[in-house]
C-alpha cells in the first residue's frame, strides 16, 4: 500500500497525499491530483498510448466479412460513368462548389513554382494531381453513398466523412497517397538535377527548349514519364475501390487495399481502361488550367462509387 503523509491545507483542513503523488483527498473528498513530474509523465504516456491503440484498432477495422469481388466488364464502366453523370447533375451546384478548391489550390501552387524558380517542378506538380485524385473525391464518394441510400444530401453531406466508423482509416490511407505525391515531386526535383541541372533554369523560354531539343531533356522526359507511369499505376490499383469500401464497410486499410488490388489483378483489362478514363478526363480538365477539373472531378468521383457498388457484392 503506499504510504500517505499528512499535511496542512490551509484553513486548518488536512490534505491527506500519497509519497508519489497521485491522489490528494481533503476532509474525505477527492479534490484534484497533485502529481510529480515523473507520475505524471507517466500518466500521460499511458493515455497516450490507449489513444494509440483505439486509432490502430480503427486502421484495423471490426468488419470481419467477407469482400466478394464480382468481374467488370466495359460495360459496367460505361454504366459507372453514367450513374456519376446522373449524381452531378442532381448535386451540380453543390460539387461545383466543393470541386472549386481543387484547381483553385493548383494555381495558387502553379503560381508558387513560377514565382520561385522551380519550372522544372511545374509538369509534375500538374500531373501530380492525378495521384491525390482519390483522396479529393472522398467527400463526393459520401455524397452518392447517400444518394443511392435514398437521402437528399447537399455540399455539407461531404464533410461527413470524420463521422464514418473508418475516418481513422481514411486519413491513414490520405496520408498514403501524399506520402506518393511526395515520392513523385522528389523524384522528379533529382531527375531534373541529373539531366538538366541542378541550376535553375535561366527562364521558362530556355527550359522548354532545353527539354524538348537536347538529348537531357528527352533523357528528363522519359525517365520522368517512366516513374510517373510507375507510380500512377500504383495509385490505380491501390485506390480503385479502396476508399469507398472504407466508407461502406468498416473494414480497415489492410483489407481494403487488398480487396483493391485483388480487383485491379482479376479484372486486368477493365481496371486499365479505367485508368486510362481517369487520365484522359484530368488530362482534358488540366488543359483548362485546371478549370475543366471543377466538372470532371465530380463526375470521376461519383462514377467510383457506382464502379465499386459494381465491383463489391453488398455485405
Amino acid at each position: 500500500m503506499t504510504p500517505l503523509r499528512r499535511i496542512r491545507a490551509g484553513r486548518g483542513r488536512p490534505l491527506v497525499i500519497r509519497e508519489d503523488g497521485i491522489m490528494a483527498k481533503t476532509d474525505g473528498h477527492i479534490d484534484k491530483t497533485i502529481g510529480n513530474p515523473l507520475s505524471w509523465a507517466g500518466h500521460v504516456l499511458g493515455a497516450g498510448s490507449h489513444h494509440l491503440g483505439e486509432g490502430a484498432r480503427e486502421t484495423i477495422g471490426r468488419d470481419t466479412a467477407p469482400i466478394r469481388l464480382r468481374r467488370i466488364e466495359v460495360a459496367d464502366l460505361k454504366a459507372a460513368l453514367r450513374a456519376g453523370y446522373e449524381d452531378f447533375k442532381a448535386f451540380r451546384s453543390d460539387v461545383i462548389f466543393l470541386c472549386v478548391v481543387y484547381p483553385l489550390a493548383g494555381l495558387v501552387l502553379i503560381r508558387f513554382a513560377m514565382n520561385e524558380n522551380l519550372l522544372p517542378l511545374l509538369v509534375p506538380l500538374i500531373t501530380g494531381f492525378a495521384l491525390l485524385g482519390p483522396v479529393a473525391a472522398v467527400g463526393l464518394y459520401e455524397m452518392s453513398r447517400r444518394r443511392e441510400a435514398g437521402r437528399d444530401p447537399n455540399w455539407g453531406a461531404a464533410f461527413k466523412v470524420v463521422e464514418s466508423p473508418s475516418a481513422i482509416a481514411i486519413l491513414t490511407l490520405s496520408l498514403l497517397f501524399l506520402a506518393i505525391f511526395v515520392v513523385w515531386m522528389l523524384a522528379a526535383w533529382i531527375i531534373y538535377a541529373v539531366t538538366l541541372g541542378p541550376e535553375p533554369p535561366v527562364s521558362a523560354g530556355t527550359f522548354i527548349s532545353d527539354t524538348l531539343t537536347t538529348a537531357p531533356g528527352w533523357a528528363m522526359i522519359v525517365v520522368g514519364t517512366g516513374v510517373g507511369f510507375v507510380l500512377a499505376a500504383s495509385v490505380l490499383v491501390i485506390g480503385a475501390i479502396s476508399f469507398p469500401l472504407l466508407l461502406d464497410r468498416h473494414v480497415g486499410v489492410r483489407r481494403a487495399v487488398r480487396a483493391s488490388t485483388r480487383l485491379a489483378r482479376e479484372n486486368p483489362r477493365s481496371v486499365a481502361i479505367w485508368g486510362m478514363i481517369v487520365v484522359v478526363g484530368l488530362g482534358l480538365g488540366m488543359a483548362t488550367l485546371l478549370v475543366g477539373l471543377i466538372f470532371v472531378l465530380p463526375i470521376l468521383g461519383h462514377a467510383t462509387w457506382h464502379l465499386y457498388r459494381r465491383a463489391v457484392e453488398p455485405a
